[in-house]
C-alpha cells in the first residue's frame, strides 16, 4: 500500500508539473527535461507512468473529464447549472493548473499525432444534456436547435476565456462571462424562467 501510495504521489506530481509547463511554454516547447525537474522526480519515475511526451500531454488533458466528474449542479433549474458551470471552469481557469495546462493543450490539439477533439465534445456534450433538461422544464424557447446551442455556448466560453488570458491574464474572466450571458439567455431562455436565473458569479 506504502508502495502504491508513492506510485500515485509520483504520478500527481509528475501531472502537476507537466500541466504547468505546457500552460506556460505550449506543447512544442515543453521538453521533458524541463518537466523532471519541474517534478522533481528520477527520470526512471517519470517514464516508468508515461513513455513519451504525448502520452503525459493527453494524460494531462483527460484531466478535464476528472474535473467535470467533480463538478456537482447545486440548482434544480438546468440553465442556472449551465451558468454555475462556466463559473466554475472559470475559477478553475484561474486557480487550478492542471485544468489551464489540459486547456492551452486542448487548443493545440493539432500538435499530436491524432487530432485531440474528445475534450471540446465532452463540453459540448454537457453543454447539451443541460440544455434537454431545460427544454424538457419548458425554460427554453420554442425551436432551439439544442445541437447547435451547445456549441455555440461552448465556443463562446472557449474564446472568452482566451481572450481573457491574453488581454488580461484571466483577471477579468468572471466579468466577461457575466456579460456573456446578459447578451445570450434572452434569446435562449423563456422570460419566466429568465427572471429566475442569476447571472452573476453565485458563492
Amino acid at each position: 500500500m506504502a508502495r502504491q501510495a508513492r506510485a500515485l504521489a509520483t504520478r500527481q506530481a509528475v501531472l502537476l508539473a507537466a500541466a504547468e509547463v505546457f500552460d506556460e511554454r505550449g506543447y512544442a516547447a515543453a521538453t521533458m527535461s524541463e518537466i523532471l525537474d519541474r517534478a522533481g522526480v528520477t527520470k526512471g519515475a517519470l517514464y516508468f507512468h508515461f513513455r513519451s511526451k504525448e502520452e503525459l500531454a493527453l494524460a494531462v488533458i483527460e484531466g478535464q473529464g476528472a474535473w467535470i466528474s467533480g463538478w456537482a449542479p447545486a440548482s434544480d433549474s438546468p440553465v442556472q447549472n449551465l451558468i454555475d458551470l462556466a463559473y466554475a471552469f472559470a475559477r478553475a481557469l484561474q486557480n487550478d493548473p492542471l485544468v489551464r495546462g489540459s486547456i492551452r493543450l486542448t487548443i493545440e490539439h493539432g500538435s499530436f499525432t491524432q487530432p485531440q477533439i474528445a475534450a471540446y465534445q465532452g463540453w459540448m456534450d454537457l453543454v447539451r444534456e443541460l440544455l434537454e433538461h431545460a427544454r424538457d422544464a419548458g425554460d427554453l424557447h420554442p425551436g432551439i436547435d439544442l445541437a447547435a446551442a451547445s456549441g455555440v455556448i461552448t465556443g463562446a466560453v472557449t474564446g472568452i476565456q482566451l481572450s481573457s488570458q491574453v488581454l488580461a491574464d484571466r483577471q477579468d474572466l468572471i466579468q466577461r462571462l457575466a456579460d456573456l450571458w446578459m447578451l445570450l439567455l434572452p434569446g435562449l431562455v423563456q422570460p419566466h424562467a429568465l427572471a429566475r436565473l442569476s447571472v452573476a458569479e453565485r458563492v
